[in-house]
Order: C-alpha cells, then structure tokens, then sequence
C-alpha cells in the first residue's frame, strides 16, 4: 500500500500531468478582480453568484482575489438566467424533485488585450416535500450550486484556452527547429 501511493505520484508526474489550476493561471494570471453584474430583478441570486465565483477564484483557480487596478485579470460575470423545472413526480402528481439551471455569462481580457466572452450552464437537482413551493433556503442553496457548477464550466473553458496557448508555443519552438536545421 505504501508503494502505491509513491508510484501514483510518481506515474502522474511522469506522465507530464498537470492540473487545471496550472493553465488557468497561464491565461488568467495569479491576482484576480472579480466583478458581478446585480441583476435589478434579482439581486439576492446575483450575490450568491458573486460569492460562488469568489470561492471559485480562490479554491479552483488557485489565484489571489485582488482590486481592480492591480489584477491581472478583471472577470466579469452575470447572470444570464436561473430556471426551475419539476423533474419528478409522485404517483398523486405532485412535484417532488426541481432541476435548477443557471447561465453564467462571463467574460475578460486576455494578457494580449483581446476580450473573452463565452456563457456557461450549471445545473443541480433538488427534492422537496410532496405538495409544498420551494423555500427560500432550497432556492438559494440550488442556485449556488448550479452556479458552482457553471464555474466549473468557466473553468475548464479557461484551461484548455491555456492548453491551447501552450500548444501553439510549442509548435512554433519546433517550427524554428526545422527551420533551423
């Protein structure tokens, strides 16, 4: 057992493997401003949002929350929807499971000056009680998660943006060798 888990390290690092984090930071850079968009019709969502893309930058990303001046990259998030529909019912009709999903739009500057904008999707399926509305804490804990889960989404669109960048530098690195040669 003790082998194992020097060898799975071991093969990793072999391997080349890198985490998302890695080339998030290559595209992002290490300080972060974060800035969401409140929505006038729904302000408490657009502040769980914020605080989702918060954790995220600090927890996923691996990057430093900073101002706005001394960022690296200023990301800008909104909110593009949140949507409920029942996904399950008991056998007297009544709804006992939701789907919550979220549409992240977002976007920032790249460190060549050229905007990125794309929108992401989370979702997160919840049960409630057989004949009863959604309370306002279900709400609010769904609509973090499928947040969460669109900031996943975020970021793994950034890491293989990263990955992409990586690629191309590598290829013109081998460009130059054949030329060279």
């Amino acid at each position: 057992m003790k082998i194992l888990y020097f060898l799975i390290p071991l093969l990793l690092l072999g391997c080349g493997y890198k985490p998302s984090s890695f080339y998030t930071k290559k595209v992002l850079g290490k300080n972060m401003h974060v800035d969401a968009t409140i929505s006038r019709t729904d302000p408490k969502n657009s502040v769980l949002i914020k605080d989702a893309v918060n954790e995220a930058v600090v927890g996923r990303f691996g990057a430093n929350l900073s101002d706005k001046k001394s960022a690296d990259t200023n990301l800008l998030v909104s909110i593009g929807s949140v949507n409920f529909s029942p996904t399950v019912y008991d056998s007297d009709g009544y709804v006992i499971a939701y789907k919550t999903k979220v549409t992240l739009n977002s976007n920032f500057k790249d460190d060549n000056g050229v905007v990125k904008s794309f929108s992401t999707v989370g979702e997160f399926n919840f049960p409630i009680e057989a004949n009863s509305v959604i309370s306002d804490t279900k709400r609010f804990e769904a609509i973090k998660n499928a947040s969460s889960d669109a900031i996943n989404e975020i970021i793994s669109k950034v890491s293989i943006m990263g990955i992409m960048r990586g690629e191309k530098k590598r290829s013109i690195k081998r460009d130059i060798k054949v030329y060279l040669k």
